[in-house]
């Protein structure tokens, strides 16, 4: 019977802070549909169905296109204008009748008719530069749009088109049904533009001092839409922003540019023998037996001789590769080439470098070295790495490509750098090369979801950075211990996250329509996945997770839910709440403490003690009480020094209750309590990560999990008994969770700024 009266009386503790209020009429509101933060996302995801499973995987029935391209190429370097026939050969998995075809046309958001240029505002200053005002009011506008000359059926009879913008339908002889294969022509050309000056995700760059280009060259051909499950075909307009949505295939590519010329891109050089001299070929197989260092296979001695002059000859490289998205190619006669190989799973692959001499000595000390380190960190997150080899090309921008990618990165013309300029080409690359990861392989729709690719790459980016710093220790100046990475961890992005809200967009957006493009697409979701694998999941769960992810969909079409869906499937982590905060809302992080309230532990019985007696006919002395900081008769309490288990009702109860053997191994008893009530006065939910310090000086951190607030999403109380005097209590003490303002964070408060200052500060950021 002594059992459950003390079990009566732990009840009672429990309850009665509420039992007065349950006596008073209830304040009667309004019904509302449920708000909670850890309600389901079935309203926003998707109805699993036989094409994708609600667990995130690929379903029965799931189905992708494929286009297999055959193509000649060729590069006028005088009038730097590009040329092509291509046959495409479509093949509908589909179980829809198709009766047309969508082609992309990229190139067209340059051509002089497009809307690219009209669809931002525009003003006019009271000043501007003389270049700018050209540029802008007197300058015609570059023509660089593709030019169609034909599109005809395999018989050489001419297809019905339309072009719309960026967008071709060619229709059909006849309608595609399940299995069939249909092939067709398409012969363009096209004005190349100087990316330098004129932007572009591809083009040249000039070099006037030898009158040289160096040709980055990608969307270069008319490229097949996606038709999926999901939306149908994929035929949203390119304005310039949002990248590609592109089916797997095979392509047979020729390419033809002058004889000086070194070009390298997607696939295999089939036709090595005869591009290659008899050196380059000796080089080219030391480098395949090379782990430790690149070989050069055209150093820049070469390449500065080569570039004095120009060959009127031609050469024709021939590419081929087997299940790519996309193809990219790079050729001048400037290019220093080198190469290593890197043990990849029970494959070598080759890494490669393409760069002019402006690049060095940074790209011959580093290029190669970053691209063979992703490709290992990457393989490690995700899968081995499938393809024969990953390029880097110096240029002044950073573009990605099956098996090739475009990186910046440059010194002064005495070939001097700064640690900024080092440690930004070294991202680039990692980046970029990791690109081939997501969305090359991982192939994700970067039309809708930019995140989806940039997303997860920069977060294996961050993984990867700090992968090369530990392996490369000589890349780390003196004044960086570890590898400076700009984005990943929490707290870089707090001045995003607490920013303008007219001026931020959930994750979930369309990437033309985002604000702050880059925090948004690439660092808010990185940073969530970071938190994600350290805080939330741990790093076993979320790798193992990333891994299945990653694999299920490798060379497949994922959709943001099978992502979140894998993610929870393999883990048994409860993650929608942290996808809809972190994903579908603008929601910020802002968690403080409060209150303290200390108490003391007596037998002794006061005022509300026996009113609780009374009401339940119990006896007082049965009771513990707990007399908060203030109330009469703490002072006493706390100066007789009285540990919980040496009060007269407890050491029964433990005498009655509990074994020797059980009493032994008992928790030494606590002298000290506390209540803490902390507060959220953000939106997003997290886990409640808080640090007590003791009058000793140890510390010890407790993570409460996020489900603390599914009952109250404002605040929270924890009532913390210690065997030590608490003389400091910090949230968030590592900054893991983007709390946007740490003047709260602490007790006692710290004034770390005023309320002025920081105010100012928050309409500053």
């Amino acid at each position: 019977m002594k059992i459950f009266k003390y079990f009566l009386v732990a009840i009672l503790f429990v309850s009665a802070s509420t039992s007065a209020q349950n006596e008073i009429e209830p304040v009667r509101k309004p019904g509302h549909t449920n708000q909670n933060k850890f309600k389901q996302l079935y309203d926003e995801f998707a109805t699993p169905n036989m094409f994708r499973t609600g667990s995130g995987a690929p379903g029965p029935a799931y189905y992708q296109q494929q286009a297999d391209y055959k193509m000649d190429i060729e590069i006028d370097d005088v009038n730097a204008r590009l040329y092509g026939d291509e046959t495409i050969t479509y093949t509908n998995n589909s179980p829809d009748e198709l009766k047309y075809l969508w082609v992309q046309l990229d190139q067209n958001m340059r051509a002089k008719d497009s809307k690219t240029p009209l669809i931002n505002s525009t003003g006019i200053g009271p000043a501007t530069s003389a270049s700018r005002a050209t540029s802008t009011y007197l300058k015609e506008r570059f023509d660089g749009g593709f030019n169609i000359e034909h599109v005809k059926d395999v018989n050489g009879k001419d297809l019905p088109h339309t072009i719309n913008r960026t967008m071709m339908r060619v229709e059909l002889p006849k309608a595609m049904k399940t299995g069939d294969k249909f092939s067709f022509s398409i012969k363009w050309w096209y004005n190349i533009n100087d990316h330098v000056k004129d932007g572009g995700r591809s083009g040249y760059e000039y070099f006037e001092e030898n009158d040289n280009r160096i040709y980055v060259m990608a969307q270069f051909y008319p490229r097949m839409a996606v038709y999926n499950d999901v939306e149908g075909w994929q035929n949203s307009q390119f304005w310039g922003r949002d990248e590609f949505a592109l089916p797997f295939g095979d392509f047979d590519v020729n390419i033809t540019v002058p004889a000086d010329h070194i070009l390298d891109g997607t696939g295999y050089l089939t036709n090595r023998e005869d591009v290659f001299t008899k050196e380059m070929m000796k080089r080219y197989k030391k480098a395949k037996k090379s782990f430790d260092k690149p070989v050069m296979i055209v150093n820049e001695e070469e390449a500065r001789k080569t570039e004095k002059t120009k060959s009127k000859d031609k050469k024709t490289w021939k590419l081929s590769a087997q299940m790519v998205r996309d193809f990219g190619f790079a050729t001048s006669r400037k290019f220093i080439w080198d190469m290593m190989a890197v043990k990849i799973g029970d494959r070598d692959v080759m890494a490669v470098s393409m760069y002019s001499k402006e690049g060095n000595p940074l790209w011959e000390q580093w290029s190669t070295r970053t691209v063979a380190s992703t490709l290992k960190s990457y393989s490690r997150m995700t899968f081995d790495y499938p393809y024969h080899k990953a390029i880097s090309v110096h240029a002044p921008m950073g573009m990605e490509y099956p098996m090739i990618c475009y990186n910046f990165g440059r010194p002064d013309k005495d070939g001097n750098y700064s640690d900024r300029t080092k440690y930004g080409m070294i991202s680039v690359i990692i980046h970029e090369v990791g690109h081939n990861f997501f969305p090359m392989i991982v192939n994700s729709d970067e039309r809708q979801w930019t995140w989806m690719d940039e997303g997860l790459n920069t977060f294996v980016q961050y993984v990867a950075e700090q992968d090369f710093g530990e392996w490369n220790p000589t890349a780390l100046s003196t004044e960086h211990a570890k590898y400076p990475s700009r984005r990943g961890p929490a707290k870089n992005i707090v001045r995003y996250m607490g920013g303008n809200q007219d001026y931020i967009a959930p994750i979930m957006t369309k990437g033309i329509n985002t604000y702050q493009f880059g925090s948004n697409a690439y660092s808010k979701p990185a940073t969530g996945l970071n938190i994600l694998r350290e805080t939330i999941m741990g790093r076993d769960l979320f790798d193992y997770s990333f891994r299945e992810y990653a694999n299920r969909w490798m060379f497949k079409h994922p959709t943001p839910e099978d992502f979140f869906r894998t993610m929870e499937d393999a883990s048994a982590v409860d993650l929608d709440w942290f996808w809809r905060g972190w994903f579908y809302t603008t929601d910020y992080t802002d968690i403080g403490i409060k209150e303290v309230k200390k108490y003391a532990v007596t037998s002794n019985p006061n005022e509300n003690g026996r009113k609780l007696a009374e009401r339940y006919n119990m006896n007082p002395s049965d009771l513990v009480y707990f007399i908060g900081e203030g109330d009469e008769g703490y002072d006493d309490a706390l100066n007789s020094n009285v540990a919980i288990e040496e009060l007269p009702t407890v050491k029964e109860y433990i005498m009655d209750n509990f074994t020797p053997e059980q009493q032994k191994t008992m928790k030494k008893s606590p002298k000290y309590f506390y209540q803490v009530t902390f507060d959220k006065p953000g939106g997003l939910v997290m886990p409640l990560i808080v640090q007590y310090e003791y009058a000793d000086g140890s510390k010890e951190k407790v993570t409460y999990p996020a489900q603390i607030w599914r009952y109250n999403d404002k605040e929270v109380s924890r009532a913390v008994a210690s065997d030590k005097e608490i003389v400091a209590i910090t949230v968030d003490p590592d900054l893991e969770t983007a709390d946007i303002d740490t003047t709260n964070n602490s007790w006692p408060r710290e004034a770390k700024e005023s309320d002025f200052n920081k105010f100012k500060n928050k309409v500053k950021n």
